[in-house]
């Protein structure tokens, strides 16, 4: 996905499109409450419009079984001082998730192959890079993008060929991917997409001061950055999950044509047909033969 040819407001002007991770599976059994995350996520959000008046915030709502747009600052129904910002921000933005959350449960319970526990990462990516594209192409001015996940649940590898094709994406269109990871382990997804993009991984050790964590490393735009030293990711996974089983694997076998990845030798890719040569026997040389 290229870029198209654009021009920026200024330095110091962002669109921050922030990813919310609202599975349910994940906050049930967290320490930290989810109405105190979004206490936190609402003040660092209301922060980022304070800093510029040209600056636009989009929040995304990622699901288990789905992901959709519940803020955009740039399209806020209110008026005068308040537009765009507390309560208005507030307000629109939680009644949005609520209904979202309402929404996402239903498709998951009408879903028969049972519930699924990792969230739509793929989806939610998708989504942003979609709406940063269409920013690209509205009009000669824009700010500069950048993408955040605020994520805590576990990767799901049944996704991992559509969240690499989205790093892909946004390290073509220049887009960085922030990570704020917040689950016990740490997510080789978001560990790449940072370390690809030239975005910042960040795993909070205090959570009740996980404002200060967003607001100190997050907030930075992108012309700031080359003046701050952020944190730097330290020993990224570079595991990839197979296509047959979609498991995580230390080692595998690629197919030549496609690059689709197996746990397990096959005689023909599974994904694109290509038969697989089989392994050479030894011949006896024809001087050998009498």
């Amino acid at each position: 996905m290229a870029s198209a040819p654009s021009k920026l407001y200024a330095d110091d002007v962002s669109l921050l499109v922030v990813l919310l991770d609202t599975n349910p599976f994940f906050w049930s059994s967290f320490s930290l409450p989810f109405s105190k995350f979004l206490s936190h996520v609402l003040s660092f959000l209301n922060s980022i419009l304070l800093l510029n008046q040209f600056n636009q915030v989009v929040v995304i709502a990622t699901g288990c079984n789905s992901c959709d747009y519940i803020y955009d600052s740039s399209s806020a129904t209110s008026t005068g001082a308040e537009s765009g910002r507390m309560p208005a921000l507030c307000s629109d933005l939680l009644r949005k998730l609520d209904e979202f959350v309402t929404r996402d449960q239903q498709l998951g319970e009408k879903d028969s192959l049972g519930p699924t526990t990792s969230s739509l990462l793929s989806g939610s990516l998708s989504m942003a890079l979609c709406y940063i594209q269409k920013v690209f192409r509205s009009g000669p001015l824009h700010p500069q993008p950048r993408i955040l996940c605020l994520q805590g649940s576990t990767d799901g590898p049944e996704q991992y060929v559509a969240i690499m094709n989205a790093i892909f994406s946004a390290q073509r269109s220049m887009v960085p991917i922030d990570s704020c990871f917040m689950g016990s382990n740490n997510s080789a997804f978001l560990q790449q997409a940072s370390y690809i993009t030239g975005g910042v991984y960040q795993k909070p050790q205090q959570l009740d001061g996980l404002f200060q964590y967003l607001s100190t490393v997050f907030a930075t735009d992108l012309h700031s950055r080359t003046f701050l030293r952020l944190p730097k990711s330290v020993g990224v996974d570079f595991r990839a999950s197979c296509f047959c089983h979609k498991r995580t694997i230390d080692m595998g076998y690629i197919c030549s044509v496609c690059l689709s990845i197996f746990c397990k030798h096959h005689k023909k890719c599974l994904t694109c047909g290509s038969v697989f040569g089989q392994p050479q026997t030894d011949v006896p040389s024809a001087s050998n033969v009498k």
